[in-house]
């Protein structure tokens, strides 16, 4: 890097990041939620992640509606469950995920690593339990009936209930969605349902099987344009891949100036080397010259995308993103399943929600700003307006908050609300 390249200011850095993870033009500035918004969105961040939690509306959902604003989670839904609407798909990305079907050829070298290999996880556990003939049965179940749960088949006596204890059959359908013989056609209460591959996806879907480096590019690449600007270890976070696949494909994009490197600066001060997909320089620009700014105020799931670069949350944002979901409840800070709140381009709070559903009440069972942020007109009349929204989206009607440090940011929300 030449020396007189330039050093990006922080601010330029976390507006590329943000525009380029949809989380930067004010609500009202953004496609009005629809199929065609939200199939777009995905596409843009490559994938969403699924999580069970369900406090609040679950991540998959709250991660659309961080950028899209108040939608029907019908309308997400059946885009992946739909066969007429159908446009999305889940399997394995960054954990359980939610993909566009229009990547789903990268998807299969995973597929095929998953059906030649002995030593997966379910088949290991089929194997040591002498089920290994269950797979067929199974199949040919799914087969000749249709699409089945896991809960359409009987549970052996004395069977646990944990995810790791799960019956016999449920790891025979997972180690064939696994390995791409069947595919996710619906939920019923979130319980997956499972059908045969070629009765779930569309004929339009490419097959084709890309080589190693084919595939191996496709994520680098979707991994950088979806985080903007990065460290190039970050990269391999976005997808899970490990260090080793990921060093000759960025000596590749490099040397063809598809990822170019950059410098900028850290929220400690210090000065780093990153990497940029081309086609996000224009972001980089217009984020120096001053025409870029991030504007939205809204609230994130822990499991969004935004953090999927390890360690950038505190690089970027000087702020430690934290699920204690896992947590004993007495050595938790902050709450059980913690909302970062993003005000322009800075992570200033969180709060730990809880949906009262029959109710329709929203209760904050813990509010808070990040040290030497302070509840000015500017924070609390962002906050106030995503929180409205927020609201809407889960058909809430009233709004509680029990505890909120400073005080006195609680109370000028709930005004403002």
């Amino acid at each position: 890097m030449s020396e007189t390249s330039p050093v990006y200011p922080l601010l330029v850095a976390r507006t590329v990041a943000l525009h380029a993870q949809g989380l930067a033009a004010p609500y009202g500035q953004t496609p009005a939620p629809a199929l065609e918004s939200i199939q777009s969105l995905v596409e843009q961040l490559g994938c969403i992640q699924i999580d069970t939690l369900q406090m609040v509306h679950r991540s998959q959902y709250l991660a659309v509606w961080s950028r899209l604003g108040s939608y029907a989670t019908g309308e997400f839904d059946s885009l992946i469950y739909d066969p007429q609407e159908r446009r999305l798909f889940e399997y394995w990305a960054h954990a359980a995920s939610i993909i566009p079907l229009k990547a789903y050829r990268y998807y299969l070298s995973r597929m095929r690593h998953h059906k030649e290999s002995e030593d997966t996880w379910n088949m290991r556990r089929l194997s040591q339990d002498g089920n290994e003939g269950l797979v067929h049965f199974v199949y040919e179940r799914v087969q000749i009936e249709g699409a089945l749960r896991a809960a359409d088949f009987e549970k052996p006596a004395g069977k646990g209930g944990a995810w790791w204890d799960w019956k016999p059959a449920k790891r025979a359908l997972e180690y064939l969605y696994d390995a791409g013989d069947l595919m996710i056609a619906g939920r019923k209460n979130f319980q997956r349902i499972y059908d045969l591959r070629e009765r779930v996806l569309p004929a339009w879907v490419d097959q084709r099987l890309p080589s190693t480096e084919e595939t191996d590019r496709y994520f680098v690449e979707q991994a950088a344009l979806a985080l903007g600007i990065c460290r190039p270890e970050q990269l391999a976070t976005y997808y899970y891949l490990n260090q080793s696949q990921l060093k000759p494909v960025l000596k590749a994009l490099s040397s063809e100036g598809v990822l170019l490197p950059v410098q900028a600066r850290l929220a400690d001060g210090q000065k780093v080397d990153m990497l940029i997909h081309h086609r996000n320089l224009p972001l980089l620009e217009q984020a120096a010259d001053g025409v870029l700014a991030a504007s939205r105020t809204t609230f994130l799931s822990p499991f969004d995308n935004l953090f999927w670069a390890q360690g950038r949350d505190q690089q970027f944002w000087d702020f430690r993103k934290a699920l204690e979901a896992y947590t004993p409840s007495h050595k938790r800070v902050y709450g059980y399943f913690c909302l970062p709140i993003l005000h322009r381009d800075r992570l200033v709070g969180r709060f730990d929600p809880k949906l009262e559903r029959k109710s329709k009440l929203l209760r904050l069972k813990a509010l808070y700003l990040e040290p030497g942020i302070a509840p000015e007109e500017d924070l609390v009349a962002g906050t106030a307006n995503a929180m409205r929204d927020f609201l809407a989206f889960h058909k809430a009607e009233e709004l509680v908050i029990e505890n909120s440090q400073p005080a006195e940011f609680g109370e000028k929300l709930l005004k403002a609300v």
